[in-house]
This record gives structure tokens, C-alpha cells and sequence, in this order.
């Protein structure tokens, strides 16, 4: 009777040990301090049709000028993820040396750049912000604020002298009415402090809706896939055309303003993988 009695006290006590355990381990991972991983995949291309090759895709604008593109990169920033209550989580706002991209379409795998984000709060999220180009707040950080991300831009040639600041997309290439045979360069940017310096302010932010919901948990690496569609740039909300008069133009100019309000409405998501 007693061995009976002590088994039965032993199989109650390790049944509750089991269930504390898992208790436990669920509470970890539910937990506000647990974290995640996330990452974006940035694909360019023209009218969302596969990756751009430098050098070798043309496109035809809406005004019939062939284009194509030798270089193309631009810089990612202040990104954010809100979740389905729409609360927001900002990864290392106004940072450049820790929250700030480039997207280098020489850099792309089989037509993808990724960024690869860590430390993201276990969460459901349905929605990404983030900003084209550096916002003045991270610039009037002052370039000791940024020298790691300065550092960096200045090797991909993404800066001018500090004083002007930052190039924020930088696209070269050649142009025609019949064949791409001109060579053009548009490289938009602030230009230092646009308030003292009364120029405009091209800095852009951008918010996606995603069409499926991104987990981040400690097991779950979501991947946003996001196609930027350059046939905005020349066949946008305005349409352009190059010519002799804006074909090698950098700053804040007014076709620049034009460049970048067409391509801050490039982006959109595609698809969320949930692995």
C-alpha cells in the first residue's frame, strides 16, 4: 500500500514539476523582453518585373526616352514595425551608425539586397516605416555622431563634403529617343542644414501595409520582401524626361525634388515569408 501511495505522490509531484517547466519556457517566449530577428529583402526593378541589370535592362518611360542604369543606389533609414494595436517600434532611430542602409543593386543575389535586422520584439506586426535618405535629425548629429556610417557611405561614394551631407539615391546611366547612347547622373540630397540654408528637404519616409502579418518570435525570422519599381522615376506622379538642362544634376534642385517625390512611391510589399 505505502509503495503505492509514494508512487502516486511521485507521479503528481513530477507532473507538476513538467507543467511549471513549460509554463516557464512559454512565459519566455511570450514575454515583452523576448526577442527576434527580421529581415528585408529590397528587389529593383522596372514596373515590378524581376531585378534590374546594370548595364543591360532598358526601359522606355512614359514620354518614350529609353533609359538604363549603371549605377543605382540609395540609403534606407528610421526604419519602424507597428503592430496590429499600432504600436511602433523604431530600430535605432535617427542612428546612422547602427540603423542606416545602402542599397547597392551591385551588391544584389539573384536580384536581392538584404538587410538583416536583430533584436526585434516578439510581436505581430502588419506594418513597415521607414525613411529614403537621412532625415536632418541624424545629420545635425554632427559627423562625429555617425563617422561609422559616414565612413561607409564615403566608400560607396554616397557623400559629398560634410557640410553638403549625404547623397541619398544616386543613379547613373545613359539615355536616348531611340537607343540609351547619353550618359546622365542624378544624385539627390540635402544640402547640409536645409533651414539655414533654405533648400529643400528631400528626406522621404514611406508606410507599408503588409499583406500577411510578420512574427517575430525567438523562433520565427520573418523576411518582407519589398519591390522598388524604378519606372517611377522617369513615369511617376510627374512624368520627366532627361535632357542636356538635368541629365548631370546633383542636390535638391527641382527636378530632383520631382526624382524623389516619384520614387517614394516605388515601394511595395510583395510577399512575408514566416520561417
Amino acid at each position: 500500500m505505502k509503495i503505492y501511495k509514494f508512487l502516486s505522490l511521485f507521479f503528481i509531484a513530477f507532473t507538476f514539476l513538467t507543467f511549471t517547466s513549460c509554463s516557464s519556457n512559454d512565459e519566455d517566449d511570450s514575454s515583452p523582453e523576448a526577442k527576434g530577428k527580421l529581415q528585408l529583402k529590397f528587389e529593383n526593378g522596372f514596373n515590378n518585373l524581376g531585378n534590374i541589370v546594370l548595364n543591360q535592362t532598358t526601359q522606355t518611360s512614359s514620354s518614350g526616352q529609353k533609359h538604363q542604369f549603371s549605377t543605382l543606389k540609395y540609403v534606407i533609414s528610421n526604419i519602424s514595425l507597428i503592430d496590429e494595436n499600432g504600436n511602433e517600434f523604431k530600430y535605432h532611430e535617427n542612428n546612422p551608425d547602427q540603423g542606416v542602409f545602402i542599397i547597392n543593386q551591385e551588391n544584389a543575389v539573384a536580384g536581392i539586397v538584404y538587410i538583416n535586422l536583430d533584436e526585434i520584439p516578439k510581436n505581430n506586426y502588419k506594418k513597415i516605416k521607414f525613411g529614403l535618405g537621412i532625415s536632418q535629425n541624424a545629420y545635425l548629429l554632427g559627423q562625429n555622431g555617425q563617422a561609422e556610417f559616414w565612413d561607409k557611405a564615403k566608400k560607396e561614394s554616397l557623400t559629398w563634403s560634410w557640410a553638403a551631407g549625404y547623397i541619398f539615391v544616386k543613379l547613373e546611366g545613359k539615355y536616348g529617343a531611340s537607343s540609351a547612347n547619353t550618359e546622365f547622373l542624378n544624385h539627390t540630397g540635402n544640402m547640409g542644414n536645409v533651414t539655414a540654408n533654405n533648400t529643400a528637404d528631400l528626406y522621404r519616409e514611406v508606410t507599408l501595409d503588409l499583406p500577411t502579418t510578420a512574427r517575430v518570435s525567438a523562433t520565427i525570422k520573418p523576411s518582407i520582401h519589398i519591390l522598388a519599381d524604378f519606372n517611377q522615376y522617369l513615369s511617376g506622379e510627374t512624368a520627366l524626361s532627361l535632357s542636356s538642362t538635368n541629365d548631370m544634376a546633383m542636390g535638391s534642385n527641382q527636378h530632383l525634388v520631382n526624382v524623389t517625390n516619384n520614387l517614394v512611391k516605388m515601394f511595395k510589399v510583395d510577399h512575408v515569408h514566416n520561417d
